[in-house]
Parts: C-alpha cells; sequence; structure tokens
C-alpha cells in the first residue's frame, strides 16, 4: 500500500474534531443480516481494489444516491447507489465516502485511507422509518474505522487542492434540501465549497481538455476529430473557445500552444465511471452466486406464468405471477421495471404500463428481473397466450431464436462485447429476407436495438466494453418487432418476439444462467399444457363481495 505523510496538516484537526464521537454511548441496533449478504471484507477488499487502480495522490468522493419523492409526503422505497453500496454495503441515503490512493497521517501518528459519513442516529425519525446503523453502526457492521456523522462533513479538515485527483461522478440538480443539515444536499454544498468547484463545472468539458493535455504531438489529429464530433452533438461545448480553436487548427504547434493554455484543475467528473466499470465488469464468486440465485428466481417466475396463462388474463395480472414468485423466493424488489406487453404493446421496447385487461389470443413478451440482494435478473419470454404459435408468429419466433443461438456462439473470452450484436444481426437480416418482410440490402427498424449488456448491481451494467473476459455477467437478447403500418404484408402485424438470456463468460466459453425457463417454441407450447400453482387462482367478483 501507497504511503504518504504529506497531509498531516491537513488532517490534524481529525482527533480532535471528532473525539466526542467516541464517548456516544453504543445505540446501533443489530440489522437485519442476510445469511448470504455480501460481507463486509468483500466490501473492503473492493475499496483496496479501487485503490490500485486509481491515479496517484488523488482521492475518490462518492455520494449515495437522493432520495426520491414519489408525491406529496411519500417517497419512493429507497435504492442505494450502485457504485457506493458497492464499496460500502452500506444501504441508506444521505452519506458520502473518501477513499485515498495513499494511506494519511493524522496528528497522533495515525493512518487512514477512507472515511464513511453516515446519518446520525435519530430514534424519533427511526420510529417512523426505520432503524439506521449510525456511526457504531458502520463501524461495528460495515468494517470503517473512520465513519463519522454526516453533519461533520462540513467541518472535515481538508484541502482538497492539495491532491492531484479529485475524482467524482457528476452532479446533476435533482437533489432536494430537506433543511436538516445534514442531507445529500448539504453533503454536496459542502464538497462543492471545500473542492473550489466552479459554477459552471461541465463533466464534458473537463473530459476534452484531459484527453488534450495527455495526447502526444503524433495524435493531435484524433483528438480534434473528437472535439470536433462533441462540438456537433453537445450544445453547452459550442462557446468555448479553447475546444474550438483546438478543432479549427491543424498546425501542430498552434495546437501545442493551445494545449498550454489550459486551465490547471484537479476536478475530475469522468474517470471514476471508467475505473469502477474496470471492477464490476468483471464478477468475483460471491456475486456470481448472488446473480445465479436471481436469475434461477427469475427464470422460475417465467415457468410458472407459463403454465398459468390463459387469454382471459391482463397484462398486470401476469406482472403479479412474476412478481409473487420473485418474493417468495427472498427476492428484495425488482431489478427494472416490469414489461409484459401483449400483442403490439410488445412492439414498444421499455412498455411499463402493462396496462391492457386482456392478453386474449396475442404472443406476450415478458421482460422481468428479479433483484436479489442487489444483484438484478433480466430474462425475457415471449409465449402464446392461448398455448399455440401460429405460423406466422413461430416463423418470427424461430428467427429470434436462432438468432440468440448464433450470439451465443460468439460468447467467448477474447471476443469483442459486440460480436453477439453482429452474430445475431445477420441471421436476423438474412432471415426476414428469405420470409419476405425486408428487400436484400434493406434498412429497418424491426431489430432496433444491441444484442448484448453488462448485467449485475445495474441492469445496464457497469463494463469497459473491451473484449469478453471471464466471470462477466451479460445478456443476448437479440428481438424483432413488427408494429401495425409497417412496410410489409399485413399478416406480420403486431408480432413483437425478444428471447433474453443471462450468460456467464466462463474460462473457456459461456453458460446459460436463465437456461431453466423453456426457449423453443415447441418447448414453451410444452410448458403451457402443464398444470401450475397459479392455474385455478380465482378470486370473487369485486361487486359481490360485502
Amino acid at each position: 500500500m501507497r504511503t504518504s505523510s504529506i497531509y498531516k496538516s491537513t488532517f490534524g484537526g481529525i482527533c480532535i474534531l471528532f473525539s466526542a464521537l467516541f464517548l456516544v454511548p453504543n445505540l446501533s441496533v443489530q440489522a437485519m443480516q442476510e445469511p448470504d449478504a455480501l460481507s463486509a471484507d468483500w466490501h473492503r477488499e473492493r475499496r483496496n481494489e479501487l485503490r490500485k487502480i486509481m491515479p496517484e495522490n488523488s482521492v475518490a468522493v462518492l455520494f449515495s444516491n437522493p432520495v426520491r419523492n414519489r408525491a406529496n409526503d411519500v417517497d419512493y422505497d429507497y435504492h442505494q447507489d450502485p457504485d457506493f453500496y458497492y464499496l460500502t454495503g452500506y444501504k441508506e441515503p444521505h452519506s458520502v465516502l473518501l477513499i485515498f490512493s495513499e494511506n494519511q497521517t493524522d496528528t497522533n501518528g495515525n493512518q487512514f485511507d477512507e472515511m464513511l459519513f453516515a446519518q446520525e442516529r435519530n430514534p424519533q425519525a427511526e420510529m417512523w422509518n426505520g432503524r439506521r446503523l449510525g456511526v457504531e453502526g458502520v463501524k461495528e457492521k460495515l468494517g470503517f474505522k473512520m465513519a463519522f456523522n454526516g453533519k461533520d462533513f462540513k467541518d472535515l479538515p481538508i484541502n482538497f487542492s492539495n491532491f492531484d485527483k479529485v475524482l467524482f461522478f457528476n452532479f446533476f440538480n435533482d437533489v432536494r434540501d430537506t433543511r436538516d443539515g445534514a442531507d445529500l444536499f448539504d453533503l454536496i454544498n459542502a464538497f462543492k465549497e471545500k473542492a473550489s468547484f466552479p459554477a459552471n463545472y461541465s463533466a464534458d468539458k473537463q473530459r476534452l481538455y484531459n484527453l488534450i493535455r495527455t495526447t502526444d504531438a503524433n495524435n493531435h489529429s484524433n483528438v480534434a476529430s473528437t472535439i470536433d464530433r462533441s462540438l456537433s452533438t453537445n450544445e453547452s461545448l459550442k462557446s468555448d473557445k479553447i475546444l474550438s480553436d483546438y478543432a479549427l487548427n491543424s498546425n501542430p504547434e498552434i495546437r501545442l500552444k493551445i494545449a498550454q493554455t489550459l486551465p490547471k484543475d484537479n476536478l475530475d467528473g469522468t474517470a471514476l465511471a471508467g475505473l469502477m466499470g474496470q471492477l464490476r465488469e468483471i464478477k468475483t464468486p460471491e456475486e456470481v452466486d448472488l446473480m445465479r440465485k436471481a436469475v434461477s428466481i427469475s427464470a422460475q417466475g417465467q415457468i410458472e406464468v407459463m403454465k398459468a396463462m390463459h387469454p382471459d388474463m391482463s397484462e398486470r395480472e401476469v406482472q403479479g405471477i412474476h412478481e409473487f414468485v420473485y418474493k417468495k423466493y427472498g427476492s428484495e424488489a425488482v431489478g427494472y421495471g416490469s414489461i409484459v406487453g401483449a400483442g403490439e404493446n410488445g412492439c414498444i421496447l421499455h412498455y411499463i404500463e402493462n396496462s391492457d385487461t386482456q392478453v386474449g389470443d396475442r404472443l406476450v413478451l415478458m421482460d422481468l428481473g428479479a433483484q436479489y440482494r442487489g444483484y438484478t435478473a433480466d430474462v425475457t419470454r415471449t409465449i402464446p397466450a392461448n398455448g399455440k404459435f401460429t405460423n406466422e408468429e413461430r416463423a418470427i419466433y424461430d428467427l429470434v431464436y436462432a438468432a440468440q443461438e448464433a450470439g451465443f456462439a460468439e460468447c467467448t473470452p477474447g471476443n469483442n462485447f459486440r460480436a453477439p450484436h453482429l452474430a445475431a444481426a445477420k441471421v436476423i437480416n438474412d432471415g426476414l429476407v428469405k420470409l419476405g418482410i425486408i428487400k436484400e440490402g434493406q434498412r429497418h427498424s424491426y431489430f432496433p436495438h444491441g444484442t448484448s449488456h453488462y448485467l449485475g448491481l445495474d441492469v445496464h451494467d457497469r463494463g469497459t466494453g473491451g473484449v469478453f473476459r471471464p466471470n462477466t455477467v451479460i445478456t443476448v437478447e437479440p428481438g424483432i418487432y413488427i408494429p401495425a403500418g409497417s412496410p410489409c404484408d399485413e399478416k406480420w402485424w403486431g408480432i413483437a418476439v425478444r428471447i433474453e438470456d443471462d450468460i456467464l463468460i466462463t474460462e473457456t466459453g459461456w453458460e446459460n444462467l436463465s437456461a431453466a425457463a423453456p426457449r423453443k417454441s415447441t418447448e414453451i407450447e410444452a410448458m403451457m399444457q402443464q398444470e401450475g400453482i397459479f392455474s385455478k387462482i380465482s378470486l370473487p367478483n369485486i361487486t359481490d363481495i360485502k
């Protein structure tokens, strides 16, 4: 571990400033801990891995997610920022984490390399909204030695200008001020004041500035092209004279002089995302275990719906069966808004209204994922509500199935991230030509999305977009969507099919974590003939209840 004592004066007041905290009785409660939850040691190891790839003499500053208001005095269920959770295990709002690339030293000679400022214990608030860990709970449960109440962050004697890099995620103006003096709004403002944060800070502009600073003379033309593209797509950058002059001038000497005029600034609102992507892309064995559970639960939900499905169901009823299965197996939430689209509703890629009251004899596209211990699955099946594919539905379904099989074959270590998409797209394009839906070489929007994304704490998880490496989890999800009015025979209108599975990249190939849910059209029809636990559920008509 790299060690530095240069910041003795910076942190000299910490021991005195917070000494009173250690005299307070331990009020923290024994938080409910799931038996298979990630351990404090696991989160600590993740912080250590981040330090290894942080720039020298840098500090990473991460904030918890905001509390989101649903309406009036009701908030949405709180969901922690995935990066914050990944590094801490802390699930509460109004908190900030500092991670230092080198050890820091206080006036007593004590060394530390991280600090967590958490919600303060408050019996009145906890009676209404649930127990808090507090400072002592953070130490005991999460293993932080330097833990403090959030209200103390504003008095932290830290000089951010002493660091070569201050890494953070760019801020959005969506944080409410609850006026309690130590909420996320106050923590962010305290950081901005300590870091001399400019009012007009632009992470996009800073990224391009850094690109200019770190590029040698031989590559100035490539950087100029990158800047020119950014200026053409980002209105806020067009007024920046430095970027405009650099993009317009082809003289290397002039570009070098422009680079020398860049203002010195240690604030970096873009690099941390890349560092976290490097870490989170490759899953640890503990993460793979949790993802197996999340995916298995989601696959079982698909199976139970196949058994229970009938034309008189509503989209919300289908959604409810899935989510009941999730809860039955201990899933704490869904990983994203559940998508249940019957017929042409399936052509809306992120259809979450699920408001159709009768699925009828149409195909039903079901894209749902259970969240288990923070990790989400993402499994899609498309099934005929009456249990039998029509000829046209089967033709499209089997084409998507073939495309997915082609995508699977490309899921091997060393292959490029886009390889599954290119393989799936070729199969779909060739198949649409054979079916007469498009002509050879014709551009179309029947397959408008990518085939793969990373999966983990986020449904669209962080990653590098590079070559596949073992213990990466991705989706493979080709689809075909033909809304009414499309330039093809009307017999295809209203057909929407997506098949999505969660794939673990192994040392030698791939493993389908969601293989338990039938994929072949014939296997789906066979499963739909089976009796399920939801097949005979019947509730009284609401008008008959007295």
